[in-house]
């Protein structure tokens, strides 16, 4: 039998060697891991607008209750100020619910939580527009408006980037529906952009 060298320490020449090579790869790791923490990732955002928390979503057994309060809230908005603000965040938080929506692949929901969107937005361009023929200032209001546009255009490229370009969703019991996604993403963009 033929017998392994053994160092004066009592390890084989090759066992130190390993022993080296897994103190060097937790060094390295160790490192990657601290610089990490020291140095996050930088994102630059091309608006300081905050968009909502997700709310309840479709398929909730209160969403429809949600979807009533929501009706009733409109009436709370009063004047045409309130009713701007009012639209955004109706416009805001679908534009969330949408989002999300898309990133689980529930198409159908956030093509459906997208037009909703658009529809909050359009009507709140039609309120300021309105709103400036009464001779009132909406600097503020233009300037709330034009940061919500460029928000909600730089969540909609990125959901853009995420979803394929059409998707067939078929039910189990009816036919099939072809929903092109990236051109209803660009009607979204296009309304933002023409409401400025």
């Amino acid at each position: 039998m033929a017998q392994k060298k053994f160092s004066a320490k009592g390890g084989s020449a090759s066992g130190r060697k390993l022993k080296m090579r897994v103190r060097q790869i937790y060094l390295i790791v160790f490192i990657f891991f601290i610089l990490f923490i020291l140095y996050p990732p930088v994102i630059f955002a091309e608006s300081n607008y905050v968009l909502p928390y997700p709310s309840f979503m479709p398929g909730s057994k209160i969403y429809q209750l949600h979807v009533i309060i929501e009706k009733i809230q409109k009436y709370f908005y009063f004047g045409d100020f309130g009713q701007i603000l009012y639209n955004i965040k109706e416009s805001d938080k679908y534009l969330v619910e949408a989002k999300v929506l898309f990133e689980y692949k529930q198409y159908l929901l956030g093509l459906d939580a997208l037009n909703k969107s658009n529809a909050y937005f359009m009507a709140s361009c039609q309120a300021l527009k309105e709103t400036k023929q009464e001779d009132k200032d909406i600097s503020e209001k233009q300037k709330m408006l034009i940061d919500a546009s460029t928000k909600h255009k730089e969540i909609l490229l990125d959901v853009k980037n995420a979803v394929p370009k059409g998707f067939n969703w078929s039910p189990e019991k009816n036919g099939s529906t072809s929903l092109k996604l990236w051109s209803d993403i660009d009607v979204a963009i296009i309304i933002r952009k023409g409401c400025i």
